[in-house]
């Protein structure tokens, strides 16, 4: 579970012949030789193959394996490519570096950091460890007792993430995102500075903090050279998502071999809001003179049906690389634009297609729902528990964001890094009859003895936390302070970590009861994290690995875990890039609702919603329904009118399609004759249960 992926080394594979597994655009992309490369890869194209096949050929052509860097968005993503690559060309391949942008530069950061400046010992904040830490400067600069509105502490973590992930100075945030705090602007860089500060007393390392270092280490003429001098090819996923920062990271690390293949489509670049720059992929060859571009367009996943209609709704972007998309499956029906009369028949529509599809022999599973923004589905979601349609929403509250969860890592992290702040002011509170006040006299004593815990053991707290303070500290004492030597060098016992939580659980679990009316589901979770903690090499180690890629659940740190129950799939547009269903029904297609009424404020994000809506359109590989409720509205300057079909769908897109109007039911209502005298009082039944007359 560490990156890269390097495992004992055996004899390669035969050669493989690629020309026969590839079709004639995936072979030249594959096979291609020095040199910056962009490959555009349209939706269902083998984008994944092509990829493989290329790190594969550059292993069978000679590069060393340990030379190449494939960097992806998830890790799990660069395992079972670079397993896909060792069943081609033998475990040899398993030697390449593969892994996350984020994964990549924690470890250049561990291996180079003291040489810029970063303690090698430092700990990695998660989003929410980083937005409490700023409320800790917010609070601590006196920002949080102003009469006057001022941003929360997730606000200015929003906007500090996105200057350093934009290179947007923060004016001009403030100015197009947040106008109403324009004239806090000196306030909100002063806490930046406070935050920044905190940060490097404190040994602490934020998400884009890795990034921003990477860059800056790559950068610098003689340090840069020794890193970048690690790799002769560089390969990147999804080019498309990818940052200022990580363009910058790509130009530094590639700027003396030039040997870099990006893989990406423009058409799938929906992720701005995250901070993601659609130029990176557009500027490419302007960036990297001399690059050769080979576009993918032979689709493998739609009927031609599908992409005729998506290909003339891409085609309207001002901005793109043309392509055609074409596939040689044959059949399959024209998508269909159903009009409702209002949103309780599209929901109708939508259940009871769902319901004949799934007769006909559709697994659920291969059926999903998809829509703008996660509170659109919220009839749907009652109408489908009324007719026992299991379902799945993608998106809610993940793993890492339980108060519980995070309750237990703050132990573990002030055990690791004992200058961590943020952990230390969550593991006080959780004490009874300690509250903020209290929390940051203690961390100032802290603080004020160098970080030294024997600072602790001389606090008075109140006296009713006396008794859990004391068992606080005897519990810390045990534990000892970490985060250095053995940890960090992978010596500790395998089975420390988890030993540590079962340690920690004499304290925490009856803390948990008293703070929960339903604990043991809580309970449940801290025994499965227990549990996979067993399964890291060091405390070090698995924080790190929380941190750089949060699970949504249990399950996704799990192994070998077994698939859901059969279930109907609900989920947001940006949540379902880079899956595939049978049968994909996209609704609320009106303006203001996909696109949303913000979207239309300016082209650009227009531009990005019509991308969006692509995406959703061409997840679908057999059936595609588009459907809006006539009677919609949308909010419009204020206040609200009838919305109108998306705009997107507009009459060439209208005429590749089969349009059909969802008409309701004719339902007798039930009559009852005015003044009928009732024959029992039900009320009369629950006053009764609670003791009323």
């Amino acid at each position: 579970m560490t990156e890269p992926s390097t495992l004992n080394a055996e004899p390669s594979a035969p050669a493989r012949d690629f020309a026969s597994e590839l079709n004639p655009e995936q072979h030249a992309a594959a096979t291609f030789g020095d040199g910056p490369l962009l490959i555009i890869a349209g939706a269902g194209t083998g984008k994944t193959r092509t990829l493989v096949y290329r790190v594969a050929h550059l292993v069978e052509r000679g590069v060393k394996p340990e030379r190449i860097l494939l960097l992806t968005f998830t890790r799990r993503s660069a395992q079972e490519m670079l397993g896909r690559v060792e069943r081609l060309v033998g475990n040899a391949s398993t030697r390449v570096h593969g892994g996350t942008f984020h994964g990549t530069a924690h470890r250049l950061l561990r291996a180079y950091g003291e040489q810029a400046g970063v303690a090698r010992d430092f700990s990695i904040m998660d989003q929410g460890d980083s937005e409490d830490l700023m409320g800790i400067s917010r609070g601590n600069l006196g920002y949080g007792q102003r009469k006057s509105r001022f941003p929360k502490k997730e606000t200015l973590q929003r906007v500090y993430s996105r200057h350093v992930n934009t290179e947007i100075v923060v004016e001009d945030i403030l100015r197009d995102e947040y106008p109403q705090f324009v004239d806090d602007a000196q306030d909100i860089i002063r806490i930046f500075a406070d935050y920044t500060a905190r940060k490097g007393e404190r040994n602490l390392v934020d998400y884009d903090d890795l990034l921003l270092f990477w860059a800056a280490m790559a950068e610098q003429p003689d340090l840069g050279r020794r890193i970048a001098d690690r790799y002769d090819h560089i390969l990147v996923d999804e080019y498309q998502d990818t940052n200022v920062l990580q363009a910058r990271v790509l130009r530094a690390m590639g700027r003396t071999h030039r040997n870099v293949t990006v893989v990406g489509d423009d058409a799938q670049s929906i992720y701005s809001f995250r901070g993601a720059n659609f130029r990176n992929i557009l500027d490419f060859p302007a960036q990297w003179p001399g690059a050769t571009v080979v576009p993918l367009e032979r689709n493998y996943r739609s009927t031609q049906a599908i992409l005729d209609v998506t290909n003339i709704l891409i085609s309207r972007a001002p901005e793109r690389y043309t392509k055609t998309l074409h596939t040689k499956r044959s059949g399959g029906d024209r998508p269909t634009l159903v009009a409702a009369k209002d949103e309780h028949e599209q929901t109708r529509f939508v259940v009871d297609r769902i319901l004949e599809l799934h007769e006909e022999g559709t697994s659920l599973r291969d059926i999903a729902v998809l829509f703008r923004a996660g509170y659109m589905s919220a009839e749907l979601e009652i109408e489908l528990t009324n007719r026992r349609i299991p379902f799945e929403k993608w998106g809610g509250l993940k793993f890492l964001e339980a108060a519980h969860v995070k309750d237990m890592l703050a132990f573990l992290r002030l055990v690791e890094n004992p200058r961590d702040e943020v952990s230390w002011y969550r593991v006080l509170l959780l004490l009874p009859g300690i509250g903020d006040t209290t929390a940051r006299r203690a961390i100032a004593a802290l603080v004020q003895h160098a970080w030294d815990k024997r600072a602790l053991v001389d606090f008075v707290p109140p006296p009713r936390a006396r008794e859990a303070y004391a068992r606080l500290i005897t519990l810390l004492e045990a534990l000892g302070t970490g985060g250095s030597g053995a940890q960090l060098n992978g010596e500790q016992n395998q089975s420390d970590v988890s030993a540590e939580i079962t340690r920690i659980r004499t304290l925490y679990d009856d803390i948990l009861r008293e703070r929960y009316d339903r604990a043991e589901p809580r309970l449940s979770d801290l025994d499965r994290l227990e549990a996979i903690a067993g399964e890291y090499p060091s405390r070090a180690a698995f924080l790190a690995e929380l941190a750089l890629e949060p699970p949504s659940s249990t399950q996704d740190l799990a192994s070998g875990s077994p698939e859901d129950d059969d279930a109907l799939i609900l989920s947001t547009a940006h949540s379902a890039k880079g899956r595939e269903w049978d049968a994909v029904f996209l609704i609320w297609a009106l303006d203001g609702w996909f696109p949303s009424t913000r979207a239309l404020r300016n082209p650009e994000d227009a531009d990005e919603e019509r991308r969006l809506m692509y995406v959703a359109m061409t997840r679908a590989r057999d059936e595609l329904y588009v459907t809006y409720p006539i009677g919609g509205f949308a909010s419009r300057g204020g206040g609200s009118s009838m919305a109108q079909l998306s705009r997107f769908i507009d009459h060439g897109v209208r005429a590749s399609m089969k349009q059909v109007v969802a008409m309701p039911e004719v339902e007798v209502p039930e009559t009852q004759s005015r003044g009928a005298q009732p024959v029992m009082d039900v009320r009369a039944l629950l006053r009764g249960r609670f003791g009323g007359a």
